[in-house]
Formats: C-alpha cells, sequence, structure tokens
C-alpha cells in the first residue's frame, strides 16, 4: 500500500521549492517571430489562468479542514497556490520581455472561473486540479518543444518540474477522500473523472491546438497521453485505498 505524505509534508516541500531558483534571468529571450506567433495567444491565456488568487479553492479547502481535523492542509493549499502563482509571474515576465501584451480575459479562463465559482466539494476541486495539471504538463512540454529560446525552455522545465509534484499532491488527497467510500460510489466516481478528464482535454485541444502541433503533438497523441494520465492517477489512488477502476 502507497504512503501518503502528510499535509505538513506538503508544507515543508512547497517552502523548500520556493528557495530553489532554476530560470537565469540574465539570459535575453532569443525567440523567433514566428515562434512568438505560434506560441503567443496560448501563453497569454495560461499565464492569465496561472495568476488566480485561488479564493474559493482556499474556502473550500479551509471548510474540509475543519470538517476532517487537517488544518495544517489549508497552508499546504496556500503554498500550492503560491507556487502556481510563481509561474504566472514568470510566465508574464517573460510576455513583457518579448512585448507581447498580457491579457485580462480568455474564454477557457473564464469557463474555468465560472466552474469553481460555483464549487465548495474538495473532492471535485481536486478532480478539477489533477485535470488541469495533467494539460499543463503536455502544455508546457510541447511549448518547450516548439522554441529553441533557452529562457523559456527553462520556465517550462521549471513549471513541468513543480507540476509533477502537484499532481502527487492533489491524488494523494483524491485518495483521502475516497478513504472509507463503498465500492460502488468509488466505481462510479472514477466512471465520472473519466468523462471529465476527456472533455478537458478536447476543450484545450481545441484552445492550444496551434501550439501543440507546433511542439510535435497530434490530437490522437495529446488523447493518448491524456488517458496515460488519467489511469496513472486512478492507479496511484488505487494503491493507497483500493479505488476501483472503470
Amino acid at each position: 500500500m502507497a504512503t501518503i505524505c502528510t499535509s505538513q509534508y506538503w508544507i515543508n516541500y512547497f517552502k523548500a521549492n520556493a528557495l530553489e531558483q532554476r530560470v537565469d534571468w540574465t539570459l535575453a529571450p532569443s525567440i523567433t517571430a514566428e515562434e512568438r506567433e505560434t506560441i503567443k495567444a496560448s501563453l497569454q491565456a495560461w499565464q492569465l489562468g496561472e495568476t488566480s488568487e485561488g479564493l474559493h479553492l482556499i474556502s473550500a479547502a479551509t471548510k474540509y479542514a475543519h470538517n476532517i481535523g487537517d488544518l495544517p492542509y489549508i497552508d499546504a493549499v496556500k503554498l500550492f497556490i503560491k507556487e502556481e502563482q510563481k509561474h504566472g509571474n514568470n510566465l508574464g515576465r517573460y510576455l513583457d520581455a518579448i512585448d507581447v501584451p498580457r491579457v485580462k480575459k480568455n474564454w477557457g479562463d473564464s469557463l474555468f472561473r465560472k466552474v469553481r465559482y460555483y464549487n465548495t466539494s474538495m473532492e471535485i476541486w481536486t478532480v478539477a486540479v489533477i485535470v488541469v495539471e495533467s494539460t499543463a504538463q503536455i502544455f508546457y512540454q510541447s511549448l518547450k518543444n516548439a522554441t529553441q529560446c533557452k529562457l523559456l525552455k527553462q520556465i517550462c522545465t521549471d513549471i513541468l518540474m513543480d507540476e509533477a509534484y502537484h499532481i502527487t499532491f492533489q491524488t494523494e488527497r483524491l485518495a483521502i477522500i475516497l478513504s472509507g467510500k463503498s465500492d460502488f460510489f468509488r466505481w462510479w466516481r472514477s466512471v465520472a473523472y473519466k468523462w471529465f478528464f476527456m472533455a478537458t482535454c478536447g476543450l484545450v485541444w481545441f484552445g492550444h491546438r496551434r501550439l501543440f502541433k507546433a511542439g510535435g503533438v497530434t490530437f490522437a497523441s495529446f488523447r493518448k497521453k491524456m488517458g496515460l494520465k488519467f489511469r496513472k492517477t486512478l492507479k496511484a489512488v488505487t494503491e493507497s485505498h483500493k479505488l476501483v477502476v472503470a
């Protein structure tokens, strides 16, 4: 059975990781005009999405943490959000450096904000974040592959390293949330999660297909990668609490 880390462990991890400096900002952007045109819209959209204050997530996490008696989880979530905001700040700094304006509105970000505005369930929040982080891994790897700019590649590498731990953080929480539930409950939840994964997959591809293609990712390979990530998520939860996989 897999070991699930405590909230205090994640607090310590996020604090230590915040001290890591993986981006050399003395480097000048070396992006080509063609690369810039290809990635511009997607970079603007993801920069906006990474800058959320996370107030609704903090509210849901606070209520949940008090209900289960795990108050350190609140601080862990706040540090998680702070790390996401670091990604947004780095992307924004890069946009400024290449004279691309930051945007204040994007249809994908607006849709996700509406969904989370009405959500108070920690389970739904956790699944949603896992899905977004999973698509982010493919997005940032594609972005990294789509450019020869060393500075942008470093920014992407830094984000990718963070995202791997973010998914573990959220997957462990999902395992905790599902612990003690019946086999049938976990089974139909896994079916719902699968549809959510694949629906999000379609929306993200539709919005950023130009960048994905530039990074060597086709729609078929994107769906395959998302399918693998979905199965990996369920396997991780199964190993912790024997989640029944659809």
